[in-house]
């Protein structure tokens, strides 16, 4: 393959990344609301309460609103692997397919087909009949979730495949490997509890509306209730997998883990830094100072990384220039290794091309010894194993200090609606109200940690991004990303004001009592 114009490249990429972030203003309030929305149901189902029913049916009614734009934005991420992405589906379609088609065949028809007895069943169905179409809504779409991140996984941690240098693609080796992937899983249970914190946070800031405007009253403390007792669960779990996240980046991805940190120079007991402000002008390899200012806890990324406080975790220094003592090779050795592979995979199609087959043997031996590193072979400098360090740094501890944040919330929300006294704090309901925005801006940053974290590859340490983009002109791809932009936010302007008008409406119509 040849290396593709920089423009199609740096187009492509943030097409990708603004369909992503669109996509994902409306996927987790789906994962979170559906579940919020099932145990609201099951409630009314258990007590005959009507008030439960009238609760359910408005929530749900947001959910679907919900639901139908986020599909959307969804369906034109996946054409983007055919038109932008070409050769990454070419090289890894094999493996990278075979998730998204199961998600679309099982999980995505099992959530459309339940979705429409959910939301038009009322009365034409049993009760119990009913509530299962709900659970099975809430199953299915955490279903879809599961196997788009087993996929995206995958990315993050390649393994149960091989390399077939006659066709030069990544065929499946062991799909069970792949499906049991331990990164996917981490990052499946940490991303979808994170969409339970969000919907937490939605229906407790619509909630706190209505009670700052004094109306709707037993609706919105009962709607409360439910969210904050489901946010705060959800909300520590999310930190015991979040954890696990950060670990399996140690393991596996130890350039993202080092960008997270703003660790420039690996140590025995690393300190986790609670916030900080990156110092501008230090780059890799310099003495400069790393921080300009930092707040530091001592040993807690070796605690956290590898369960040892003098556990050694490299920084970028280390990975870029290597570290003999601790047996890291330099991304410069790394990428003469890929060379020496992309020169082997050459000569070995020539040699079996002229029926050399003992010149062919010898370059395939070649190059399964140095195939591990066949994607280092299409980067130009060893810098550019180095993501955006300021960006991921300030995405990740932006994500971590918000997610604190949530957790006091729902813990401060929780006691005061418990004894009945919410109403009355005034100051925590538009903390509850303003802190909506800061549920989004976290779900966003941890994308921007988990996708940007990885660069320059698409396929960690297996396949570049430069090498996995389409070979097109620029223009068209300028152009879809100014009309995705435009219709993106279109429909976000749609969503929030179709949301609103149900939201001043009510769950009683117009009657507000």
């Amino acid at each position: 393959m040849e290396h593709l114009d920089p423009s199609v490249i740096d187009w492509s990429r943030a097409q990708f990344a603004l369909t992503a972030l669109y996509h994902w203003i409306f996927v987790p309030l789906t994962l979170g609301l559906t579940f919020i929305v099932a145990i609201m149901e099951s409630i009314y189902v258990k007590t005959g309460d009507v008030w439960w029913k009238k609760t359910t049916k408005f929530w749900m009614g947001l959910l679907a609103i919900n639901f139908a734009i986020g599909v959307a934005t969804g369906i034109i991420m996946e054409f983007e692997f055919g038109t932008n992405w070409s050769n990454y589906s070419w090289i890894v379609g094999d493996i990278f397919g075979a998730p998204l088609a199961i998600e679309g065949i099982m999980a995505f028809f099992m959530e459309s087909t339940f979705f429409a007895l959910m939301f038009f069943g009322w009365d034409k169905v049993s009760k119990r009949t009913h509530l299962l179409s709900t659970w099975m809504v809430a199953i299915g779409s955490n279903l879809s979730a599961l196997w788009i991140l087993i996929a995206n996984g995958w990315m993050q941690h390649p393994v149960g495949m091989h390399f077939n240098p006659d066709t030069a693609r990544n065929e499946m080796a062991n799909f069970w490997e792949l499906v049991f992937n331990p990164n996917a899983y981490s990052k499946f249970l940490h991303t979808i509890s994170s969409g339970y914190v969000l919907a937490s946070l939605f229906v407790i800031a619509v909630s706190s509306w209505y009670l700052l405007k004094r109306r709707d009253i037993i609706f919105a403390r009962r709607s409360i209730i439910v969210a904050a007792s489901f946010g705060l669960i959800v909300s520590l779990f999310n930190l015991t997998t979040g954890d696990d996240s950060a670990r399996q980046a140690a393991l596996h991805q130890p350039m993202k883990l080092a960008a997270m940190e703003g660790l420039y120079s690996g140590k025995n007991g690393a300190g986790i830094v609670g916030f900080g402000i990156l110092n501008p002008e230090k780059k890799p390899g310099d003495e400069k100072k790393e921080f300009l200012w930092k707040m530091e806890f001592p040993y807690a990324l070796s605690l956290l990384s590898f369960h040892k406080l003098d556990a050694y975790v490299p920084g970028i220094d280390q990975l870029v220039y290597g570290d003999k003592t601790h047996g890291i090779m330099s991304a410069k050795e790394k990428m003469a290794k890929g060379k020496e592979a992309v020169a082997a995979l050459t000569a070995y199609k020539e040699a079996k091309k002229a029926g050399d087959k003992s010149a062919a043997q010898q370059a395939l031996q070649r190059f399964e010894q140095n195939s591990k590193y066949l994607g280092y072979g299409y980067l130009k400098d060893p810098l550019d194993i180095v993501p955006n360090v300021p960006l991921t740094f300030y995405a990740f501890h932006t994500m971590v200090i918000f997610g604190t944040w949530f957790i006091v919330m729902f813990i401060l929300i929780l006691y005061f609606a418990m004894i009945n006294e919410l109403k009355e704090r005034r100051w925590l309901l538009w903390a509850a109200l303003f802190t909506l925005p800061l549920g989004y801006a976290a779900q966003e940053a941890g994308w921007i940690v988990a996708e940007v974290g990885r660069q320059p590859w698409a396929i960690q340490d297996m396949l570049p991004v430069g090498m996995a983009t389409s070979n097109i002109a620029t223009s068209p791809v300028m152009l879809t990303f100014w009309l995705f932009a435009i219709l993106f936010t279109a429909l976000l302007i749609a969503e929030v004001k179709i949301m609103t008008t149900q939201i001043k409406i009510g769950p009683e119509g117009g009657n507000h009592v």
